[in-house]
């Protein structure tokens, strides 16, 4: 049976469109569908109202508009027709839907702590027009309009505008359209919260005040527009991946061929995520430095060797030859401590004027977990002005104080007070198992599976490893992380770049104590609302770096196994 939201809507004479098509909808939707009628969202300034919301669990959403009587075009403004009168339409109908399902979009990932990444498709329904066939317009697909020839083949017509159309990664998980329906209808549920929702509200309000901040980034970005060649600095959770995707977008808006590079397999994916769902033009590659090269016909290859040396020379050497129309007018590097000199030789090679082009890196050399960031950007060319980004964004309070002897006093620390961070003391043998450990005692405290990520330092985890041994990390791995529907098994220098609500730090052990303090200044800055430290307190010592820069003296030692049951 389709669950309906309101059960019995009511329909008055001016809305007699969206009761044929809600009630075509109820008779012919599979059981486990779900459908809304009048979604109200508040965005900001802005109110919209979404007419008919459709949930279709391993499919996708659809946000669809109705409009009843004669629709039409004429000159560009948009008329409908009743019985008595004819009039225009203040926008288009897939303007107004486009509005409301990015609100949509926007809102729910806000308020369900997770980014929304499931495939969604904004439908135009006039179930008394008959639309023209043949009709083509750059702002409304044929194929996203639904008439009166087709509204009693509905959810077919849903089906293929969510596949062929729809904005997303992945399939709507039934957990997750189960965690969106309270959001949605706005229940309060029972008065007198328990505990966890307690907690969870906690998280959810912290996460709130981080997304509202990005606010001063924007600013920042705007205040520095006319300079092109600009290095921005800033500690771990200060929005430079945020800051580096809106300059993305700004700089293709205006037709120029923009390259958004980054070192991590994990932070390119994000990033081709995020960038997906731009309906504008979009940069010519997003992702990692490494597959520009190989798509510019590098040769491909394998080991340190040929990533570090061999594929910069090669890519060097194209970058002179390749044709002009082929050259980027602006780099923008995220993570670009990343990069050694010689790559970004390579990559300004393969620039329009390597040595006064629009160059942007985004970076932290604190985060130098690699250890190839020698200083150098350009050669001789004109050199980046130093930007500095003081915000913390993304920590609450109590995780940044971790690490603010590394960030230092001009980082201003803008999250909410925050959970306690929790210390679990065990053996660095054991960690693995006691982290995994930590993952059920969290998910019984009713955090979401997808809110959590468990880290290690060194060894993988045995989730991890499995997908390295199954050749499954570019096929199933990643994908999984970014659809954003269950819990994350990493390595800290793997996570550069990215974050979760809830990360478990597994301290394993270190390959290169000499880098044991960048490891653990990832980790720790990679939660939003609560991290878990999992070692031994010797060796999260001595790899906290001189003066204890990373410190857990206000953590609370914490035990994940179940307290034993009274007699």
């Amino acid at each position: 049976m389709v669950r309906c939201y309101p059960q019995e809507p009511e329909f008055t004479s001016q809305t007699a469109a969206e009761k044929k098509v809600w009630d075509i909808l109820r008779r012919s939707l599979p059981d486990d569908a779900i459908l809304f009628h009048s979604v109200q969202l508040r965005h900001q300034r802005a109110e919209h109202e979404i007419d008919l919301l459709v949930l279709l669990p391993g499919v996708g959403v659809a946000v669809i508009e109705v409009k009843g009587g004669l629709v039409s075009v004429e000159k560009g403004t948009w008329y409908q027709s009743g019985a008595k009168d004819k009039h225009p339409l203040k926008e288009s109908p897939m303007a107004q839907v486009q509005s409301a399902s990015h609100a949509l979009r926007e809102l729910l990932g806000t308020h369900m702590g997770s980014r929304f990444t499931s495939r969604i498709a904004d439908v135009v329904c006039f179930p008394y027009t008959d639309w023209p066939v043949d009709y083509s317009s750059v702002g409304l697909p044929r194929d996203l309009v639904i008439d009166r020839g087709q509204v009693e083949n509905l959810v077919a017509c849903l089906h293929t505008a969510i596949e062929e159309r729809g904005v997303g990664s992945s399939a709507l998980a039934l957990d997750f359209a189960e965690r969106m329906i309270r959001h949605l209808n706005g229940d309060t549920g029972p008065l007198g919260a328990s505990p966890a929702e307690v907690d969870y509200a906690q998280a959810m309000s912290n996460e709130d005040i981080q997304e509202t901040l990005t606010a001063r980034q924007s600013i920042l970005l705007s205040c520095t527009r006319s300079l092109k060649r600009l290095q921005f600095l800033g500690g771990a959770g200060s929005g430079k991946t945020w800051m580096a995707l809106k300059k993305a977008k700004e700089l293709a808006k205006s037709d120029k061929r923009v390259g958004l590079f980054c070192y991590n397999k994990g932070l390119g994916l994000y990033l081709q995520s995020e960038v997906e769902t731009w309906r504008q033009n979009r940069p010519v590659h997003v992702g990692e430095f490494h597959e520009y090269a190989r798509k510019l016909g590098v040769p491909d290859g394998y080991g340190r060797e040929y990533f570090e040396e061999e594929l910069p020379q090669h890519l060097l050497a194209l970058g002179a030859s390749l044709p002009e129309d082929e050259k980027l007018d602006a780099v923008i590097v995220d993570e670009a401590q990343d990069f050694a000199s010689s790559w970004w030789e390579a990559l300004l090679a393969c620039t329009k004027d390597p040595e006064h082009g629009e160059v942007y890196a985004f970076m932290d050399d604190r985060q130098d977990v690699y250890q190839r960031w020698d200083g150098q950007f350009s050669g001789d060319g004109t050199p980046l002005v130093p930007i500095h980004v003081d915000d913390n964004l993304r920590n609450t309070r109590r995780i940044a104080d971790t690490f603010k002897e590394i960030i230092g006093n001009h980082s201003k620390l803008r999250g909410g007070e925050g959970f306690a961070v929790r210390y679990v003391n065990c053996a660095t043998d054991d960690a693995v198992d006691v982290a995994s450990d930590c993952v059920d005692a969290l998910l019984g405290e009713g955090w979401a599976n997808n809110q959590i990520a468990l880290l290690t330092t060194n060894r993988r985890h045995p989730i991890h490893q499995d997908h390295f041994e199954n050749d499954t990390i570019d096929s199933e791995y990643w994908p999984a992380f970014h659809r954003d529907e269950e819990e994350f098994y990493g390595h800290v220098l793997g996570f550069k770049g990215l974050e979760r609500s809830v990360v478990i730090l597994c301290v394993n052990g270190f390959k290169d104590m000499e880098r044991a303090t960048e490891q653990l200044y990832v980790g720790f800055s990679r939660a939003r609302s609560l991290l878990v430290v999992v070692g031994d307190k010797e060796l999260i010592d001595a790899a906290s770096g001189a003066n204890r820069q990373i410190s857990l003296d206000a953590a609370l030692d914490w035990c994940p196994c179940p307290e034993p049951a009274s007699s």
